[in-house]
């Protein structure tokens, strides 16, 4: 039987915790959003790291049902933004979204290259030393959630989500 202590020592590092991260957001050259590095990685209030999936293919014989791997994808993947008085990551994700597709003209870039770009996510360990990194590849915003307004939210600090796709993503433990 498994004790306290023979846990104690198989969790590396007390565990990953999951405060502890960082995003950096990169924007295409091909469009000027205003997003500034440096202060977006401060505001991203949570994300997740990447999700995956291999799909099954079901195979029939005689009768049964054998499975057998399919293609592998990669799911959405979402931040939650503080939105702070100016507006700076909610004007640069609307900026970024028009030059994919504008809102009064309907036209927008359309080379992927154009529109995309790199985003990388890094979960840290307590002294903000990064234990694994991940960096999405050929990346967009595909939603901005609205921002509800209240009278009766008196002491909320507004907070939006953006919703991305990406073609796919490296992985690397440093």
């Amino acid at each position: 039987m498994a004790s306290i202590d023979d846990f104690k020592s198989n969790l590396i590092g007390g565990g990953a915790r999951a405060n502890q991260y960082r995003v950096i957001l990169t924007t295409p050259p091909a469009i000027t959003t205003g997003l500034d590095i440096n202060r977006t990685s401060f505001l991203v209030k949570a994300t997740s790291l990447p999700g995956q999936t291999i799909s099954e293919i079901e195979v029939q014989f005689r009768g049964r049902q054998l499975y057998v791997a399919g293609d592998r994808t990669v799911e959405t993947w979402t931040t939650t933004f503080i939105n702070d008085t100016d507006f700076m990551v909610r004007n640069a994700m609307e900026r970024w979204m028009s030059g994919i597709n504008d809102l009064e003209t309907g036209l927008g870039l359309n080379n992927v290259s154009d529109y995309t770009a790199q985003v990388r996510v890094e979960q840290l360990d307590r002294d903000d030393n990064i234990l694994k990194s991940y960096v999405l590849k050929n990346c967009w915003p595909t939603a901005v959630t609205p921002i509800e307004l209240s009278y009766d939210t008196v002491s909320d600090i507004e907070t939006f989500d953006v919703t991305w796709r990406y073609t796919s993503f490296s992985a690397s433990a440093v």
